[in-house]
């Protein structure tokens, strides 16, 4: 990094295989800071693994980060945008909160993998976003690498993969998929969109 805050956070609510890449993040440095999405319409399955995470891996800086209360009022008033703009939603609910959470930093890593399918098939190791760098440094990673890292570190799966949920995300847009699918195929399924938006418009 160049100027801003010390430390490149990872950001994202606790996904599948989140685990994974927290476990790195904890054993270079816990207290590096880490930005967790609180969108208000997460799983309680998910908010409960976040905790358990926190507690077992020893992160130090967990940073919940909701959206703009007024912002809510005036835009989702009934809690339906999810429904009838689900762009909307994203945008309130995760772009925009994470943006100003990002305000202090100069680059950010995220756990998003090329096996995942869609947009994330052809993603880079290191991309500009805007003026601050973004790091995948799972983008090359296998699905068997990252079993092995949950193995070998005895970590705790996502409390709804049992469940047939293979990736999760809001409450109102995750579906279960097939193994024949994409793991992406239940967010947001049967809408074209594939991406709350985090990583299709610039964070600055």
């Amino acid at each position: 990094m160049s100027s801003g805050a010390s430390g490149w956070p990872p950001s994202r609510p606790v996904g599948t295989e989140s685990a994974a890449l927290l476990k790195v993040i904890a054993d270079v440095d816990p207290a590096i800071p880490v930005i967790f999405l609180d969108t208000g319409w997460l799983f309680a399955e998910t908010l409960s693994y976040r905790d358990q995470l926190v507690e077992r891996l020893g992160l130090r800086d967990v940073r919940s980060i909701k959206p703009d209360a007024e912002t809510l009022a005036r835009e989702d008033a009934d809690n339906e945008l999810w429904f009838s703009n689900p762009d909307a939603c994203c945008r309130i609910r995760k772009v925009e909160p994470l943006a100003r959470a990002l305000g202090p930093f100069d680059a950010w890593i995220n756990g998003r993998k090329r096996f995942q399918g869609g947009a994330r098939s052809t993603i880079s190791v290191v991309e500009q976003d805007g003026g601050r760098l973004k790091f995948n440094p799972f983008a090359n990673i296998s699905q068997a690498e990252i079993a092995a890292i949950y193995a070998e570190a005895k970590l705790p799966p996502h409390p709804l993969v049992a469940s047939g949920f293979r990736s999760v995300g809001c409450m109102p847009c995750t579906s279960r998929a097939s193994a024949d699918e994409d793991a992406r195929a239940g967010r947001w399924r049967g809408r074209p969109k594939t991406e709350c938006g985090i990583h299709t418009v610039s964070t600055l």
